[in-house]
């Protein structure tokens, strides 16, 4: 019977590692550096290697360990390939394989975001519910559904990309995905920051927003807390476009809670409660008691649900 299992985080910096026994206790954590040269070609080997290390430091065989469930930044399909990894260099391949193959252990691997909301629902913020929308809001927007305990991937994993959803036809400055007008262009804590800048810059708005380089949603938030119109004016709006848009995506899943993280999510409780207030606004009145909350796993929210993904 198993003891172990891995849960593996893969950013465009760092890899986060998580060592579980079977009940989902975290054991241990460390991080390893993203080494994107040639491709990405190293990460998968690197990771295979850290693996290895920990198990033989703790005696483990391969019978011992269930598999490593993997979190990445890209749509994953259901039987484990990854439609390009742009962050690491990745193109299109089967991950799930690829480490199997390098370890001798079985892999699964999904997108990065969704496996955060899986970690949530396991052991953080969400424990206890089957209907999840995890909402992350840092230097992009990220989602990740799930619906009765199970995370929604859709046809090439592509489910839950909520921050690029069009909101504005009117833009004309590019998101990252090269479309215009996507949410995460005004939501996440880089396009709020941006607006900021705009909205100065346009009408020469006297605001203590303008003495900061760079600007940042700290100083937005200060702002905010000391009186600053402009900054009243930014978070009043990025509130009502966020309840709107959870309201929304309330329609679609019923969720019992959405789970709030990211960079802005260190507002903590003014955050929480400047989304809850919108979101009653728009909300359909049999999604009106959907609960909000502030995400607890942090930076561990992917590893815990790469565990979830093997221990099941």
């Amino acid at each position: 019977m198993s003891k172990y299992a891995f849960g593996v985080d893969v950013g465009g910096t760092t890899v986060k590692l998580g060592f579980f026994d079977t009940e989902g206790t975290l054991l241990d954590k460390w991080e390893i550096p993203t080494n994107t040269a040639d491709s990405g070609s190293h990460i998968l080997p690197d990771i295979a290697a850290a693996v290895k290390k920990k198990m033989a430091e703790v005696g483990a065989a391969k019978e011992d360990v269930a598999g490593i469930g993997m979190g990445v930044p890209g749509p994953v399909t259901e039987d484990g390939v990854i439609l390009k990894g742009v962050n690491l260099g990745w193109g299109v391949f089967n991950v799930e394989e690829a480490l199997s193959a390098l370890t001798g252990l079985p892999c699964k691997a999904g997108n990065d975001a969704n496996v955060a909301a899986l970690g949530e629902m396991y052991k953080g913020a969400a424990m206890g519910h089957a209907n999840v929308i995890m909402m992350t809001f840092g230097t992009g927007v990220g989602g990740g559904i799930i619906v009765d305990g199970k995370v929604v991937a859709g046809k090439n994993g592509s489910a839950g990309e909520i921050g690029h959803m069009p909101v504005n036809h009117m833009e004309t400055e590019p998101c990252s995905c090269g479309r215009c007008g996507c949410f995460e262009q005004y939501a996440s804590a880089t396009g709020l920051a941006n607006l900021a800048k705009r909205l100065i810059k346009a009408f020469n708005i006297n605001s203590v927003l303008k003495y900061y380089e760079p600007l940042t949603t700290k100083e937005i938030f200060a702002a905010y807390h000391s009186g600053d119109e402009l900054a009243k004016s930014l978070i009043e709006d990025w509130g009502d476009m966020v309840g709107k848009a959870m309201a929304t995506l309330a329609l679609v899943t019923n969720p019992d809670v959405f789970v709030i993280g990211g960079g802005l999510s260190k507002a903590g409780d003014v955050l929480i409660d400047i989304i809850k207030r919108n979101y009653e606004r728009y909300t359909y009145h049999a999604t009106a008691d959907t609960q909000v909350v502030l995400a607890t796993l942090g930076n561990d929210a992917g590893i815990y649900g790469g565990a979830k993904m093997i221990l099941g």
